[in-house]
């Protein structure tokens, strides 16, 4: 597999620059930081929640962890995390895992953590777990400038 086809248009159509990095398989974020020599503060991932009103997207570095009691009481919502085989279906284009930290790019609610601020350079998951998405820091916070901002990671 390669990059997401909706990540791709939504790169594209937002005129963002952006590059690939190629790495050795990996099955977590932990593993991509290392396989492709990142820090893992600079890698951001995606955490899908949800509850009965629906889902959210939080986007957090991959060296910390969500917070869910911070994040349910900043939305004002009871949000669980939703496991593996619960993801929704419109993430059809990423392999299992690998979950490009883009909510608009799939319609979805997003919110990133204040975590990421400050990164001159973040890198995400492409949709496959060999590839990573690299951006300037700003322009990938500026991409998600309409999430809500916020600290709910540990």
């Amino acid at each position: 597999m390669t990059i997401a086809h909706n990540v791709i248009d939504y790169l594209q159509r937002n005129q963002l620059p952006y590059s690939v990095v190629a790495h050795a398989h990996s099955a977590s974020s932990r593993q991509t930081s290392v396989a492709a020599h990142i820090p893992p503060e600079k890698l951001a991932k995606a955490v899908i929640l949800n509850d009965k009103t629906g889902y959210v997207m939080a986007v957090i570095p991959a060296s910390r962890y969500i917070d869910l009691t911070a994040l349910s009481k900043r939305l004002g919502r009871p949000l669980e995390l939703v496991a593996e085989s619960g993801i929704p279906q419109i993430f059809q284009d990423c392999e299992p895992g690998a979950i490009p930290p883009i909510g608009p790019a799939y319609g979805m609610e997003t919110v990133v953590d204040h975590g990421l601020v400050g990164q001159s350079d973040i890198y995400f998951e492409a949709g496959d777990h060999e590839e990573l998405i690299h951006m300037d820091g700003e322009k990938f916070l500026l991409m998600l400038k309409q999430a809500l901002h916020g600290t709910f990671a540990r």
